[in-house]
């Protein structure tokens, strides 16, 4: 659409998304000299407009400043805003977080395409430029991302309006440019018609937050390329297409073409003549190296541009893939090879800037995402900043470009599908606007290998409209596939995906529908909701792998907490999550859903997530290796081969070596471990490792990118009993065992170990009792295990000690003490707890659980305890080195690790149940002069473990971390088991049967507490 005069009603009319703005292109570099081009230099035709612009706020549109784009309005007294940023990031308007309901949600009551009219915040910018020296030809404006709807003026004259966030939108500026000064003025609407399409779970930002700058061309100009790279029927050999479209279709000008490889070698060459501004040239590659996210190789396209007379007036070096994508059998292929993505989805966030992120913070990104064996992002839910794609091509991402649409709010409700309101449905007058949508992110993304598919948005129900959209992906670029999650609510639509695609489907619905024999491929765009302490049972995902060949992988969701740093009321810095600014309708934390936190730390659920997606599976044995190597394209004679030898936590002997194993093969190798280092008795792990060679773009020589463990014991002869004596003191109330520079006391009042004095150090702050109740997680909350099991947190806060017995060993040199617990809760359930008093001052502590029937499942079935806080340090032999639990142990491994008491609790967004360790051998917690206690179990029947600040309580009653009481204590619980935290969602999945505890089985525990100084070992 042209006009010459702004309409503030287009904010309301669907039909008009673009006025004056330029069509989409490929987002190619182009430069003067190939010389510049070859060394990807800063573009000397394009001039950056980020940095500080005048800015004033209104809260809706009938109190903006409507002439501030005049000439001679003076904006001089205006404040300073930093662009590229959000609006709200900034100290203007409202941050607010909403996830699927619209943010205006019961404050307005205004259906599509109407906008609220009260609140409609409205940014007005002004930035003064003078035109750049070095550019003599047309002007034009890039805008890379503005939030939700702009208008542009310049020097008081009508450039031109855009919507969509997510593309870029580009005007010619040449008809109103000045000499000298030029006042250049946006106004941008947080609320329009394309606000109903932007409906992503996420915070709800405006204004400009990507890059702004002015661009000139060359007299000649390729204005799009579009790279076709082709693969014969043996995916060797390649043959290479490129489109070439100029901006003056009348001018004389030809093309010389060279193909090179990683080593700047010419493999192929053509040339060409524009005839009506355009050009195919088509050459052949021969033997080509193919691209794959496994080894992501590319090719540089060089393109000369010349004029009539042959001088070079355009240089452009475009990288490209060879690989082919495609369906094969009702299966997903690349080159050949059914393909299996290991994927998360990734919003762009940084806890300080909301959406707008640095080239920093890709690289952190990316480097993390391939450190951690996933090969696939999804880029929810819109096309992300150009440099993202090219990392992808150059370190190895499969992509699903997914175009900025979601209409969630339209269609669904509180979880009930209700789409009598739905856009863009079947409604015609939204047809354009999301065809644009997917023309802008076709068109500027096309040329990246990394993409393998593209998407029609998220969960905006079905219809024609976004039918239609897939029916133009096919049309434009045949050589990719179409995703659309939403035709699993209308299987009218069903054309419009390519693949099934479903969100946080249970494995076993997932497995009907591939015994079903379905027509399509399998896929989870979204899965494993990581909200909290999350991630359990994602193995039960990752074993359909190599079971249903049609099971082609999933996204995890997500990448990163979208959590903001702000501060409390006494100035700390805290993350905060939606309802902290006083945002209402909010969704609170529901936007805490990363593997990632928000400032760029791992979390520990990525313990679980790099193992599960290694693509190379290690099984050794005490006498051999099996490799399983399940890579496409590569040998894992790429990688070094590490074997360690453990016993008892600490490392008798290492190899490092090399295996074959050719992709898609297995093998086994023997290990040959030396006789003499497995002689002594003990428990022994045998740690096998694959590790990089070299540094990688990605990692650095001896990262590890697949592993496997084998424990074994050594059998010894029984333990004895220590030897000495002890005296038991029964008094009215305490009883007193006494031994050689010990005396643990144990109090019929209070029905519990009372006492452990180790010389005269005094280690109980607080006595042993059953804990049945953990700080509820984001999952435990989401199925409401708070209403069905708040019995627990009763049954944990109080007890009634019905018995205590003590027994005294005849020989003299030990005594037990048993004590014995009801609860109000169930007349059945009884927990028992006997301590066994040794001459060396050992306390043999088991717990045995006596279950009840038609009580919920138990949380947890511990004991816990305090010690003073000035233990805060520990040293573990256990499963770790990060937290896990029963259903997210397989990436854990066993070892040895130190943590200060502070740093296990893991900081979720909301506190919740954190730091728990299975598998717990040993653990160690000291003082800082090593001084304290050791708790011990055996290796057949070891415990679970949780060493923290906080008791489960605190953690229950905080919101935010902040919330937290000063540390006193540091609280143990030791577990015969606890439930595992489960992860398919978080709004009502329970955790899969076998790892929940039945209330009415029995179940005991063992583990051994003793003193230990810094010279223990």
């Amino acid at each position: 659409m042209k006009a010459t005069r702004a309409d503030i009603n287009w904010l309301s009319d669907p039909t008009v998304y673009r006025v004056n703005r330029l069509d989409a292109h490929s987002d190619h570099r182009y430069y003067h000299t190939m010389e510049e081009a070859e060394r990807k230099a800063p573009m000397a035709m394009r001039h950056d407009l980020n940095g500080n612009w005048k800015f004033s706020y209104a809260v809706n549109v009938a109190s903006r400043i409507e002439s501030f784009y005049t000439p001679d309005y003076d904006c001089k007294g205006w404040d300073d805003i930093e662009v590229p940023g959000h609006i709200q990031m900034q100290g203007y308007g409202q941050l607010q977080y909403v996830n699927t309901m619209y943010p205006w949600d019961g404050l307005d009551g205004v259906r599509p395409p109407a906008i609220p009219v009260s609140s409609n915040p409205v940014g007005s910018y002004v930035k003064h430029f003078r035109k750049p020296e070095s550019m003599t030809g047309p002007v034009y404006i890039s805008f890379q991302g503005v939030e939700s709807a702009f208008y542009v003026w310049l020097n008081g004259e009508f450039v031109g309006y855009a919507e969509d966030s997510f593309t870029p939108s580009e005007f010619d500026l040449t008809p109103f440019m000045k000499d000298g000064d030029n006042k250049l003025a946006v106004e941008v609407f947080q609320r329009s018609s394309g606000a109903w399409l932007e409906d992503q779970d996420f915070w709800r930002f405006s204004g400009i937050f990507r890059d702004v700058y002015l661009y000139t061309v060359p007299e000649i100009h390729v204005r799009d390329l579009f790279v076709h790279t082709e693969l014969d029927d043996s995916y060797s050999n390649g043959h290479l297409k490129v489109d070439l479209d100029l901006l003056q279709a009348d001018a004389a000008a030809s093309v010389k073409l060279e193909l090179k490889d990683a080593d700047g070698t010419v493999v192929a060459a053509g040339e060409g003549t524009f005839v009506n501004g355009k050009l195919s040239l088509a050459v052949a590659a021969g033997e080509v190296k193919l691209w794959s996210a496994e080894s992501p190789y590319l090719y540089s396209i060089y393109l000369s541009v010349l004029n009539a007379q042959g001088e070079l007036v355009e240089a452009i070096v475009q990288k490209a893939g060879f690989r082919r994508f495609e369906m094969i059998n009702k299966i997903m292929h690349l080159n050949g090879k059914r393909i299996v993505f290991k994927g998360v989805n990734r919003h762009e966030f940084n806890v300080r800037s909301g959406r707008t992120i640095t080239a920093e913070d890709m690289l952190w990104d990316i480097k993390t995402i391939k450190a951690n064996n996933m090969n696939a992002v999804r880029t929810s839910h819109y096309p992300n900043q150009t440099l993202w794609y090219e990392l992808c091509d150059e370190y190895g991402i499969y992509l699903i470009d997914e175009m900025n649409l979601e209409s969630h709010g339209s269609w669904q409700k509180m979880g009930a599908v209700e789409p009598s309101w739905n856009v863009p449905g079947n409604l015609p007058e939204w047809q354009g606007s999301v065809l644009d949508r997917a023309e802008s992110m076709l068109e500027r993304d096309k040329n990246h290998p990394s993409i393998l598919i593209w998407s029609c948005g998220n969960e905006s129900y079905a219809g024609e409209v976004i039918l239609n959209a897939t029916k133009y992906f096919h049309a434009k670029d045949p050589s990719r596939l179409v995703h659309y999650e939403g035709v699993f609510y209308d299987r009218n639509y069903e054309a419009t995906s390519d693949m099934e695609s479903r969100m946080y489907a249970k494995p076993a619905d997932i497995i009907e529908y591939l015994e079903s024999n379905p027509s399509k491929p399998y896929i989870s765009c979204e899965y494993m909701h990581a909200m909290g302490n999350s991630v359990g049972g994602m193995h039960k995902y990752t074993e359909l792998e190599q079971k249903y060949p049609m099971y082609q992988g999933g996204f995890i969701w997500d990448y990163m907490d979208q959590s903001i740093m702000t501060k409390d009321r006494y100035s700390n810095e805290f993350f905060a999550y939606g309802g902290d600014f006083n945002d209402r309708p909010t969704d609170y934390s529901f936007c805490g859903n990363g593997i990632v936190f928000a400032d760029r730390r791992v979390t520990p659920k990525m313990q679980e997530v790099k193992f599960l997606y290694q693509n190379v599976k290690l099984v050794p044995s005490r006498e051999d290796l099996k490799v399983v190597n399940e890579n496409l394209f590569v040998n894992t004679n790429e990688w070094a081969l590490s074997v360690r030898l453990y016993r008892e936590g600490v490392e008798v002997y290492s190899s490092i070596g090399e295996v074959s194993v050719e992709a898609g093969s297995e093998t086994v190798v023997p290990l040959s471990l030396p006789e003499e280092a497995v002689k002594l008795p003990g428990e022994y792990a045998v740690h096998t490792a694959l590790v990089l060679k070299k540094d990688e773009l990605w990692a650095e020589a001896g990262h590890e990118v697949a592993f496997g463990e084998h424990l074994f014991e050594v059998a010894a002869e029984n333990a004895e009993v220590p030897a000495g004596s002890i005296s038991v003191v029964e008094g009215d109330v305490n009883i007193g065992v006494m031994g050689d520079g010990f005396t643990i006391q144990f109090s019929k009042g209070v029905g519990s170990l009372a006492s452990i004095r180790y010389g005269k150090r005094e280690f109980i702050a607080a006595p042993p009792v059953p804990q049945f109740w953990r700080a509820m997680t984001d999952n435990d909350k989401g199925y409401a295990q708070g209403y069905d099991a708040g019995v627990w947190f009763a049954a944990s806060l109080a007890r009634k000690c019905l018995k205590v017995e003590l027994n005294v060993a005849e020989s003299g040199d030990r005594a037990t003490v048993a004590f014995e617990y009801g609860f109000s809760i169930s007349a059945e359930l009884r927990v028992r707890t006997t301590y066994t008093v040794f001459a060396d001052g050992s306390i043999q502590v088991q717990t045995d659980y006596k279950g009840a029937a038609e009580l919920p499942n138990v949380p947890v079935v511990g004991l816990t305890f305090k010690l003073s806080a000035d233990y805060d340090q520990t040293e573990w032999y256990a499963m770790g080195p990060e937290e896990n639990y029963i259903d997210r142990a397989f990436g854990a491994r066993l070892g040895t690790f130190s943590r200060a008491v502070k740093d296990l609790p893991t900081p979720y967004l909301v506190p919740q149940e954190t730091g728990n360790r299975t598998g717990v051998r040993r653990v160690r917690i000291t003082d800082s002069r090593g001084l304290g206690l050791q708790l011990t179990a055996s290796a057949s029947a070891p415990v679970e473990c949780n060493v923290s600040p906080y008791t489960a309580f605190e953690l229950e009653n905080a919101a935010h971390h902040y919330e937290l009481p000063p540390v006193h204590y540091t609280v143990v619980t030791v577990a015969g088991r606890q439930m595992g935290v489960g992860g398919d969602d978080s709004w009502g999945a329970p955790v899969h049967p076998e790892y929940l505890i039945p209330a009415d089985q029995d179940l005991s525990f063992t583990f051994t507490i003793s003193a230990i100084d810094s010279s223990s070992k």
